[in-house]
């Protein structure tokens, strides 16, 4: 049986500039636009709203001269008005052929906003297809508050529905401009029209102030529409839009006798470019495309995993562009560990790799982020660890760094059962403790290698709470020789990496 297709129309740089505090640059608009119908593969866009500025005005002609060089212009759309003709003037000069023509869909707006009757609206709405039409620009209606109307005043829409069924109109479509249709309700709603109006092409645009917008375009599909209106990220007025992501990932996996031509694999990449360009951050837990939800922490996962992919659903990464990540911390057990290791290429004994697990675990207790490119890093500060006795132990520290003042550090050291308590300043905290420590054991009569290089390296990519590792190279009349430090803390770091080579000397 060939499966039925839904039409794809974003709204993204329309409704979605609605988003509170975004205004996307000409360039911007230009771009998004390229990608959502050569990368992303949707069948319109909607770019703008007719007269609200010459800056949008002259996003709108740079779009419309590179649609029409490209054999796309059929499928760029622009928010219109019922204004005598005003908008069809603006959008004849700003190279638009298909208007979206905004008009009421209950009687509440149409009695208290324009305050005219039916027939008054009607007639108006009937003069501006008919000017569009002899303007070249054909028309798709949107019935603004339907979902209200449906509720409250449906003779209203009926009647409505009727009026437009005898215009030259190529889409009727349908909003829930308030985001207050339930599941339940949008299937009996758009089931009813579709059985009235069974040649007519409808679209459903839904809004997401319930949380419930994926959810009623999948009812509204099942129900029989023929498009839907949709958002990159669920960007729009208030909560926004029915997100791009989720609904179409619903629709490929819960409706099996609908199509979309949607390239699900571009979907992640566009999304993170709209995030650049609008400033509005996705949030990390957000569906297909949060930064998270594709992470597995818990160890028991990563466990399962590497059994029969036993936490595997049929949202796989790789679809959407992306890759499954384990995430190292407090949760993580061998099995997380294992596959970063397997990215990185690397492999551990069973002893090992149970002491980097631990030291993984102990990161993540203190709320240290921590990351694959952390892995070496570790593995090579724990094996290191292991290759030295305990027999000085730097057991206390306070380090003081104050405006006006030189640094100072105040030392508890234990060597070899002795223990010493010593203070200093220096020119910097490290230099500070070094000559504290230098106290200690010019007490025990020992002289300390001197330090002739310091190295703080952290790994490629990573932020400010990064764990880095500092190499510091000590030399002795006898040798040279290398010890290192790892925390989020350089200083720390440097503290360690020095504790490790008072236990070689």
């Amino acid at each position: 049986m060939e499966r039925r297709k839904i039409e794809i129309m974003d709204t993204t740089l329309r409704d979605g500039e609605q988003t509170s505090g975004v205004s996307f640059s000409i360039s911007e608009k230009l771009t998004i636009t390229q990608l959502l119908l050569e990368e992303l593969k949707v069948d319109r866009a909607e770019i703008a709203s007719a007269r609200v500025s010459e800056g949008e005005f002259q996003a709108v002609k740079a779009i419309t001269q590179w649609a029409e060089e490209h054999g796309y212009i059929e499928r760029i759309e622009v928010l219109s008005f019922v204004d005598n003709g005003v908008s069809i003037d603006w959008m004849v000069n700003a190279g638009v052929k298909v208007q979206n023509l905004l008009t009421k869909g209950s009687l509440n707006h149409l009695t208290h906003q324009l305050k005219k009757t039916p027939e008054q609206h009607f007639n108006e709405i009937g003069h501006v297809i008919s000017l569009a039409t002899k303007n070249g620009i054909s028309t798709n209606v949107y019935l603004e508050d339907w979902s209200n109307g449906m509720r409250n005043s449906p003779e209203y829409v009926w009647q409505f529905l009727d009026f437009l069924s005898s215009q030259p109109v190529k889409r009727v479509l349908l909003p829930d401009t308030l985001g207050v249709l339930t599941p339940l309700e949008t299937f009996l709603f758009i089931s009813s029209v579709r059985e009235k109006h069974p040649n007519m092409h409808i679209d459903f645009h839904a809004h997401n102030d319930y949380d419930l917008g994926t959810a009623n375009v999948l009812e509204a599909v099942k129900a029989g529409v023929n498009g839907l209106h949709l958002t990159i990220n669920g960007m729009g007025e208030r909560a926004g839009n029915a997100p791009m992501a989720s609904a179409i990932a619903v629709l490929n996996d819960f409706a099996p006798d609908v199509s979309v031509q949607l390239q699900e694999s571009s979907i992640y990449k566009v999304s993170k470019l709209v995030e650049t360009f609008s400033g509005v951050r996705i949030p990390a837990n957000k569906p297909i495309v949060g930064d998270n939800v594709f992470t597995q922490t818990a160890g028991i996962h990563a466990d399962g995993d590497n059994k029969n992919n036993l936490y595997f659903n049929n949202l796989l990464p790789e679809r959407f562009g992306r890759k499954r990540e384990y995430a190292l911390g407090k949760t993580s057990g061998k099995a997380n560990i294992e596959k970063n290791l397997q990215e990185l290429g690397l492999k551990l004994n069973d002893a090992d790799l149970k002491k980097v697990t631990q030291r993984v675990i102990e990161l993540g207790d203190k709320k240290e982020t921590v990351t694959k490119e952390d892995l070496p890093y570790i593995i090579s500060d724990v094996l290191d660890s292991n290759m030295y006795d305990q027999k000085v132990v730097v057991e206390s520290y306070v380090l003081m760094h104050s405006m006006g003042l030189r640094p100072s550090a105040t030392i508890k050291v234990n060597i070899e059962g002795e223990v010493f308590e010593e203070n200093a300043q220096g020119d910097g905290q490290f230099d500070a403790f070094m000559k504290a420590l230098t106290k200690a054991y010019t007490k025990k009569k020992r002289k300390l290698p001197t330090l002739i290089d310091y190295v703080v390296r952290i790994a490629p990519g990573s932020s400010t709470d990064a764990l880095c590792e500092t190499i510091i190279t000590w030399e002795t009349p006898e040798k040279k020789f290398l010890t290192r430090g790892l925390d989020s803390d350089q200083t720390v770091c440097a503290i360690k990496a020095t504790q490790k080579m008072l236990n070689i000397i």
